[in-house]
Order: C-alpha cells, then structure tokens, then sequence
C-alpha cells in the first residue's frame, strides 16, 4: 500500500483513537476476571484484534454489541495449542506469563518484526517460577507449560517494562502472597502506573509498589477471589497520547486543530508529547473540551524520551519545523522496535533533507531546513509511516510513503482523519501490505 501525501491545510476537531496500551490490559484483565467485563470505547488496531483472539484461544468468550465489547470469561483455560501475537510486542510480553497459568503445553507465536525481536526474558524467568520454557535461540515461537507459581524473584526492566506487566498480571492471577518482585534499571514507569491501574479498576490484588525497585504482594488478601475482583466489571479505554501525539504535531505544523478525548491526567507515558510541545513554543492551547493547537514560530528544544520512547517518530517531525537543533535522549530504548528506529529516523527523514545525528544515547535532529517531499518507505513500522505523514504536511512537494498500511497496527483510521482534516491524501491500495 502506497500513500501519496500533497502539502496541506488541516482544520477542524479530530478525536484521538482508542489506547491499545489501555486496550490490550484491559483485554488481559477480563481474561483474569471471573464473570462478565464490560469495555467502552474498544479499539480496533491490529494489535487490538491480536489481543481478542489470544483470549478467545485462552477461553475466554467475546461480544461486540454495537460499539461496545463484552467479555466472559471462568479465567485461564486454552482452547488449543497456540496463540498467535501478531506483531504486538505488548502481547507477546504480556500474555506469555498468563499462559504460563495454565498446566498445558503451549505454543506462542507472533508475525513479522516480533519474530526477529529478543525474548531472552523468558527464558530466564519463567523457569524460576515452574514453568518449562523451549525456546528458538530466544526468538519465536516459544513452548511453554506451567502452572506459574509466584516465588521472589528479580527482573531486568531495562529492556522493556512491558514484560513486567506480564508478571504483575500473572502474579496477582495466581493469588501471589508473601513474595515480591524485584526490577532493575526499570525503564517506562508510567507504563506500569499505567498497568496498575488497570488492576485496580478491575478488583485485583495490587502490590506494594516501592519506588518502582521493588513489587511486594503481602498476604492481607483473603477476602479476595484468587483470580481477580470476579462479577461485572466495566472498563472504559482511554484516548491514545501515542497516537494523539502525530495528531498534535500535525497540527502544529499545518493547523490549526483540535484534538479531543485525550485526558492530561492519564497514566500513559506519552501525554509528555504536551511538554515537547511547550517546549518547542508550539502554539497550543489546553481548554475543557480539547487541544487546540495551531502553527507558531518554533524552537529547537530538549526532551528526555527514555521513559516514553514511542515518542521518538513524532517528536522527530516537530523538530523538523522547528528553528535550531533538537536533542532527544533515550536512543537505546529503540533498538528492538519494528524497525530500529534510531536509524529508520534518520534513513528516511534524511531522504527528506531532514540531517539527524546520533550520539550513544543522544539524537539531534538539525530543523530549521526546508522539508522536502520524497519517496520514503515505513519499514514496515507504524510509527515511521505516521511521522513521515505528519512531516509531509508542509514539505516541499508530494511524499510517497510506501508500505503505508503499516499504521493498522496502532492507528488504522489515522489517514482517514487526516483527510477529515483537510489533507490531500491519497492511497494507493494495489499493493499488499508485506509483499
């Protein structure tokens, strides 16, 4: 699929699309709950699809009435032998240690880039707590059988929180007491705020959470069912900031616009989006019912992504427009990403005359230049196809974005709004997204 972007005037009011990060733990979370949860505002992104079918594999029963989604669920009982992850690193790294619930062998998989991404992890950890673990030289697919039984242990949260996540859910599930969780070097704490949360919000066991070094789940839990709150939960899924974020920078590039459903006391890692923002002298504005954001003179600015590295694509093209460089720290969080995006950055953003810089873990992105239409390609990679689209708004000529079908993913409206808003876009579908 090819995407065919003319320079443009966007206006009007967008709403920013459903959280697959809240999305996919609540899907993880009425897998657990015993009883029937009830999900507002469901998303639809492949990684969202992915994340219904493993709990429908793992036994759980699901419902779309209208717009809404209904799951029923008695806990952990899988209906087969595999589960398939998709390309969703999330799940893969939040499922297996719920799969793990269960006493039977199963086989976990996933598509495209996750098959090449490290899951060392596991095999680690899963060991320690019961669990056989065969694994593909740490690569999918990997074979494991349980049941997972909760012991003190320590992790290493360098790579990803997300694997964290996982355990949290799984610990909880299982009734953990007395035993704790040790991380190091723990990197996207508001995720695991975010997965706290969400625990919450569903009645499970939440752990003792000491400055994020350490998990403890104490045994004051009686009262409790062992798999969660149990009966009628309802859950509403949050607005999308990672998605929000290429919402904003487009409009701070061609605005104005105003972007609705984002809520600024979320859990979610990148609302810091709205601090790079300000600090590049974007023209933004915060009110009741939206964010209103227009095209200002912009700066060069410095931003700390390490905890928020998906913001990374974005922030790229609002430095892009802005006068002067612009430093972002936390490169080695983008290593095992669909792409590797430090330079998928700087590849296809230099195609657009953008020069950016990398530096250990320092990345300067050198704006102030011409942004020049060209033929730029998503690497199969989400976020690249959207920041690339952002940037063409105001470049010099048409862009070509090929392999564009890579934003169902996380966003797969996301041209669809754009033209909403007044882009010229145009998509060209002759050809298959992984040919």
């Amino acid at each position: 699929m090819k995407v065919t972007i003319q320079p443009s005037q966007l206006s009007g009011i967008v709403r920013a699309p459903a959280s697959k990060s809240s999305m996919q733990r609540a899907c993880a979370s009425a897998l657990l709950n015993i009883g029937e949860t009830s999900i507002y505002n469901p998303g639809h992104s492949n990684d969202d699809k992915a994340a219904l079918d493993i709990i429908q594999k793992l036994g759980a029963m699901v419902e779309f009435r209208g717009d809404d989604l209904f799951i029923k669920s008695a806990g952990v009982n899988p209906v087969g032998e595999e589960i398939n992850c998709g390309e969703s690193g999330l799940g893969i790294r939040m499922f297996t240690p719920l799969v793990a619930l269960s006493n039977k062998k199963i086989t976990i998989n996933g598509k495209g880039s996750l098959l090449t991404r490290p899951m060392h992890f596991f095999d680690e950890i899963l060991p320690k707590l019961g669990v056989k673990v065969k694994m593909n030289e740490g690569k999918l697919p990997i074979e494991i059988q349980g049941s997972l039984r909760p012991t003190n242990i320590e992790v290493d949260g360098s790579l990803s929180s997300q694997f964290l996540t996982g355990l949290l859910l799984a610990y909880s599930a299982a009734g953990a007491k007395d035993v704790s969780i040790k991380v190091k070097d723990l990197k996207s704490k508001p995720y695991i705020d975010l997965t706290l949360d969400v625990m919450k919000q569903f009645g499970f066991r939440i752990p003792e959470n000491r400055n994020f070094e350490e998990f403890i789940f104490h045994n004051d839990y009686s009262l409790i069912p062992p798999s969660g709150g149990g009966g009628a939960v309802q859950y509403t899924v949050e607005g999308d900031w990672s998605g929000g974020a290429f919402l904003l920078v487009a409009g701070a590039i061609a605005g104005p616009i105003t972007v609705r459903g984002l809520d600024l006391t979320s859990t979610q890692a990148d609302k810091a989006i709205v601090d790079a923002l300000m600090a590049a002298n974007a023209g933004i504005a915060i009110e009741a019912k939206g964010i209103k954001i227009h095209p200002a003179s912009m700066k060069g600015f410095y931003f700390d992504a390490t905890d928020c590295p998906d913001l990374f694509p974005p922030l790229v093209a609002l430095a892009a427009y802005c006068n002067g460089d612009s430093t972002i720290n936390g490169v080695s969080r983008l290593a095992h990403k669909e792409s590797n995006r430090a330079n998928t950055l700087q590849e296809e953003f230099g195609k657009m005359g953008v020069i950016i810089d990398l530096n250990d873990d320092i990345m300067i992105v050198h704006g102030g230049n011409a942004v020049k239409g060209a033929t730029v390609h998503s690497r199969h990679d989400h976020r690249i196809a959207m920041a690339c689209a952002v940037a063409a708004l105001k470049a010099e000529g048409k862009t070509i974005i090929e392999k564009a079908g890579a934003v169902k993913k996380s966003y797969p409206d996301f041209y669809n709004e754009l033209e909403k808003l007044g882009a010229d876009v145009s998509l060209n579908n002759k050809f298959k997204l992984y040919e």
